[in-house]
């Protein structure tokens, strides 16, 4: 009977990142019994491969790699599937001085065009020397590197055939070098390639292990996040390897399938560190409605970090009474900020905390540009998350327009510095000097404040809506209505504004699932009427067909991607094919 790595590593002595290189932390967590285990979408264990394993394979890996003809510093292109070989071939970069980058798995209403059109363009940008994707893949892949002369393509078995390959040394890898190519997510322009270098990621991973999550050698991790994306890449692979300990993997799609699977893992192994998006939990909760959660156990869950979206009070506070009694404590919600950029963590909640929130006066927000506290009488409110200080080594600057540092209370760009930032956009100067300054400041392109020292995010700077003077939060509107038109789902709703005549016009796309034309002008009459009640703007709507609003890699709304696709006529193109 196959049983899971165990959450004791049996090393004699604990080392919480503290390595200058992610084949160091290998080496040491090999000789410990912890690994990461692979589920299936029905729970059942496919793979538990020790970190021994791990390393024992990715080092034969490598040198097959580099016997095929791949230098040290060439990139290669891995579909992350969640899986044993994509951990296999991660590594094998590693320890090969290659460079490995992740690419996403074809989305669920995509179709192999567009995917094999999307993977060839980030091949393309990583300038790749090879390319490796499962096996069901293969043919998508060959149609996406197609006349590109890679040295390697196909699945890991083409590279694991290779011969001749037992006398070549591996080189030694060092802090400068880089680690892997993160791409960033959803952006009206081509995703572009987060350079970061081993030293980054290391004192990241530290930060998250040391004072974000204060990690110990009892803990273990379960996640369901994509492995392209760095909250599971950086979270959920790298960290618990770079501590010594033990996580339970099953992928993303077995996720939206059976949300529940992810709880029952938790109590399954006494998981103690978990983190979602905050639909995730929202998704959960709702399941539980209808399914059983009587065997849950969560009471060992001490951590449940929220990133990767705005973190939203109300779901999670669902999520919280539902399982209460299975041994949830709301108290072990961490809201978190970060992005690829910084390797993945900038900050995280005091542990213990909870969500702990701002009820702010929406039209000081809006007008002012001020946090200012709701009073009893205040016509409009919204609830702000505090995500906590930066970690230690990093720093954050709330700035105006003119580049001015604010005081405590004063929404403007949010900027970052530390250790764990970007070398660079990967063949990107220009871009990579949009963003990042010399003196090692970035740009998070995120809207915020500070309160009691700790950092406050409102929204994305390039999604605000600006109408007559005042500031319009486009979250503020979705939720809305989300919340008061009863035939809507959460995540069915993005709002937009669009140039009309050099004035903005705001444009609010909605899912639908009424089968006729009635029931639709209805519902847009109604998202209407509340956003004309309860914000005072006027909003021309429109309804497309269910999943068409695009999602980033993490899962969140990309509202740029969504506003494209409007101005391109591609919704009214999609309406007319689902009607045909």
């Amino acid at each position: 009977m196959l049983l899971p790595t165990p959450t004791a590593s049996e090393l004699s002595d604990y080392r919480p990142a503290d390595f200058d290189t992610l084949p160091q932390a290998l080496d040491y967590a090999a000789q410990g019994a912890t690994g990461i285990n692979i589920y299936s979408g029905k729970g059942t264990l496919l793979e538990a491969l020790s970190y021994r394993e791990l390393r024992d394979q990715a080092q034969v890996l490598a040198r097959k790699l580099l016997a095929r003809g791949l230098v040290p510093g060439e990139r290669v292109a891995l579909v992350a599937d969640t899986d044993g070989d994509f951990a296999r071939a991660f590594f094998a970069c590693e320890y090969a001085g290659l460079v490995p980058t992740a690419l996403p798995l074809p989305a669920a209403f995509g179709g192999r065009a567009a995917y094999v059109a999307h993977i060839r363009g980030m091949i393309e940008v990583a300038d790749t020397a090879a390319a490796i994707a499962p096996v069901a893949l293969q043919e998508w892949l060959g149609d996406a590197v197609e006349g590109l002369g890679l040295k390697v393509s196909g699945t890991l078995a083409v590279v694991d055939a290779t011969e001749g390959w037992e006398d070549i040394p591996l080189p030694t890898v060092g802090p400068e070098d880089l680690s892997y190519l993160q791409f960033s997510s959803g952006s009206t322009r081509f995703p572009k390639g987060v350079a970061v270098t081993q030293r980054a990621l290391l004192a990241n991973i530290r930060g998250i292990a040391c004072n974000g999550l204060k990690i110990g050698p009892t803990d273990r991790c379960v996640s369901w996040l994509p492995l392209y994306h760095d909250m599971g890449l950086v979270g959920f692979l790298l960290t618990p390897l770079g501590c010594q300990i033990s996580v339970d993997l099953f992928a993303t799609r077995d996720f939206a399938r059976r949300p529940l699977l992810w709880l029952d893992l938790i109590t399954r192994n006494g998981g103690t560190l978990s983190y979602s998006p905050t639909f995730g939990y929202e998704l959960a909760a709702r399941r539980a409605e209808t399914a059983s959660s009587e065997a849950l156990d969560l009471s060992h869950w001490r951590a449940a970090g929220i990133g990767g979206d705005m973190v939203r009070p109300e779901p999670l506070a669902k999520f919280a009474a539902q399982f209460e009694s299975r041994g949830f404590k709301a108290s072990a919600f961490v809201p978190s900020y970060g992005m690829a950029e910084a390797s993945l963590a900038l900050s995280f909640a005091p542990l213990g905390q909870g969500i702990r929130y701002d009820t702010l006066d929406t039209d000081r927000l809006e007008r002012d540009h001020l946090a200012v506290t709701a009073g009893p009488d205040a016509p409009r409110k919204r609830d702000f998350v505090l995500c906590g200080p930066a970690l230690p080594d990093h720093a954050f600057e709330v700035r105006s327009e003119f580049g001015e540092v604010l005081p405590p209370g004063k929404v403007g760009r949010i900027y970052a510095s530390g250790p764990s930032l970007m070398h660079s956009y990967f063949g990107q100067p220009e871009a990579t000097e949009e963003v990042l300054s010399a003196d090692g400041w970035l740009d998070t392109g995120d809207l915020g404040y500070f309160r009691d020292g700790q950092i406050v995010i409102s929204g994305r700077a390039k999604d605000l809506i600006i109408v007559n003077g005042r500031n319009i939060w486009p979250q503020d509107l979705e939720w809305t209505v989300e919340r008061e038109v009863s035939a809507l789902r959460s995540g069915d709703v993005a709002a937009v504004s669009v140039d009309e005549g050099g004035a903005e016009k705001i444009v609010v796309l909605v899912e639908y699932r009424a089968p006729d034309d009635e029931s639709r002008d209805n519902l847009k009459k109604e998202v209407a009427g509340v956003l004309r009640l309860r914000h005072g703007v006027e909003t021309d709507v429109v309804t497309i067909p269910p999943r068409a609003l695009p999602r980033t890699s993490s899962g969140k709304l990309s509202r740029s991607k969504a506003k494209a696709l409007y101005l391109q006529g591609s919704f009214a193109l999609s309406v007319i094919a689902t009607a045909s």
